[in-house]
């Protein structure tokens, strides 16, 4: 099975890479079925108690149930709907012509280098290059590398991929793990745990008022001509831009989600045979119109986008958007234990927060479920309250709405 499996995953990533190009999903739809068959078989292989799904979440998210998973989805899709309609009608909205404009990419690569050494990351440990998807890749404690993108003609993309992937490579070069590599004390116990972490660091810090405090004088410098007559608050306002578009990982922070639980959605529909992996075009179009008002125009901008199905990763998707609830509750719970954390972003001072985060994320390694260890951490269940508070708190100010 195992040779099966990986020899038709391989396949069909270099067929689903062909599709995207050309934007037909019928070039991977039998391979797409083939592998939904596989992961049908792998479900029955490793066995389960409710259904199939439930078998792979636990690949990636040990302990996670289906039920608990749409049950805290439910009800952060409802609050985010809300959330992202009042944006849209909103009083004022930001400029984000301050973003989309030219951006010499030598320069941002030197500006990202600087915003990862301030948050903590060990370039004696690991290195910072270019790739055509962010990602970290951990070979060992004393070698975690990043990567990210840069485009010419926006700023936010590429660092907000460095400051996602050094997230990663931070948890991974913490010293507990150094002390425990090799044994479960030194591994992360779960993938929403791991992108707590990094969308701690890539939202909560990068996108704060008071990060760009310290760091919109320091981009002034680089870029001269780009941000002449350009203010703080509205650099601020264009950081936070909100606005349904058609692909993931360029999604703002309260779209994001709802790019999960589509994916969510349609990958328990194909496993328990509900969808067709021939209709999944049409029901993902339908969907994304329900939920972001667009339609899709094409496949690459639609069920094409993401390789994860190629690789048969499916159970992978929601540990995104359970990162996104838990990086928030431990943001909550860090700013009581320590008064004053967001002033020090605005010294360009990250120590506080990265020993917060090693202490109570990083030392339990894998003692914990998650939920067990957001429990312990938070005092509380994961929960979407956190998150949606923490939106309202961010946009309130910026886009002049009421909660």
């Amino acid at each position: 099975f195992v040779e099966d499996f990986t020899r038709t995953t391989s396949k069909a990533t270099a067929v689903w890479a062909d599709a995207r190009k050309k934007s037909d999903f019928k070039i991977f739809q039998p391979h797409l079925e083939r592998i939904v068959e596989l992961c049908r078989q792998k479900a029955d292989l490793i066995g389960y108690e409710t259904e199939r799904y439930d078998a792979l979440l636990d690949e990636y998210e040990p302990g996670a149930k289906v039920s608990e998973v749409e049950h805290a989805f439910a009800d952060l899709r409802k609050e985010l709907v809300t959330l992202i309609a009042k944006i849209k009608d909103a009083p004022r909205k930001p400029d984000i012509g301050i973003i989309k404009r030219p951006w010499n990419v030598d320069r941002q690569r030197i500006f990202s280098e600087t915003v990862a050494v301030a948050m903590g990351y060990d370039f004696e440990a690991g290195r910072l290059d270019d790739a055509v998807h962010p990602m970290c890749s951990s070979l060992g404690p004393y070698d975690t590398r990043i990567f990210s993108r840069y485009y010419p003609e926006d700023l936010v993309e590429g660092l907000s991929g460095v400051m996602h992937e050094a997230g990663h490579a931070l948890y991974d070069q913490s010293h507990p793990v150094l002390e425990h590599w090799g044994t479960p004390f030194g591994e992360s116990f779960s993938l929403a745990i791991h992108e707590s972490q990094s969308r701690t660091w890539e939202n909560i810090v990068g996108r704060s008022r008071r990060f760009w405090e310290y760091f919109f004088p320091q981009l002034q410098r680089l870029f001269r001509e780009e941000t002449a007559g350009v203010t703080l608050d509205d650099f601020y306002g264009a950081m936070n831009w909100v606005s349904p578009s058609y692909i993931r990982v360029e999604a703002d922070e309260a779209t994001y989600n709802l790019h999960i639980m589509l994916r969510f959605e349609i990958e328990r529909a194909i496993l328990s045979g509900d969808i067709k992996v021939a209709d999944i075009p049409g029901e993902w179009n339908r969907r994304f119109k329900d939920y972001f008002g667009l339609e899709v125009d094409k496949d690459s901008n639609g069920c094409l986008q993401d390789v994860h199905w190629a690789g048969g990763d499916l159970g992978y998707f929601p540990t995104y958007a359970l990162g996104n609830m838990l990086s928030a509750q431990f943001w909550v719970k860090a700013q009581k234990d320590e008064p004053g954390l967001e002033d020090d972003f605005a010294r360009g001072d990250f120590s506080r927060l990265l020993k917060w985060l090693s202490k109570n994320i990083h030392d339990e390694g894998q003692k914990f479920t998650g939920a067990d260890l957001c429990a312990r951490v938070s005092g509380e269940p994961v929960s979407h309250r956190p998150m949606i508070d923490y939106l309202y708190g961010k946009y309130e100010p910026i886009y002049g709405i009421k909660r």
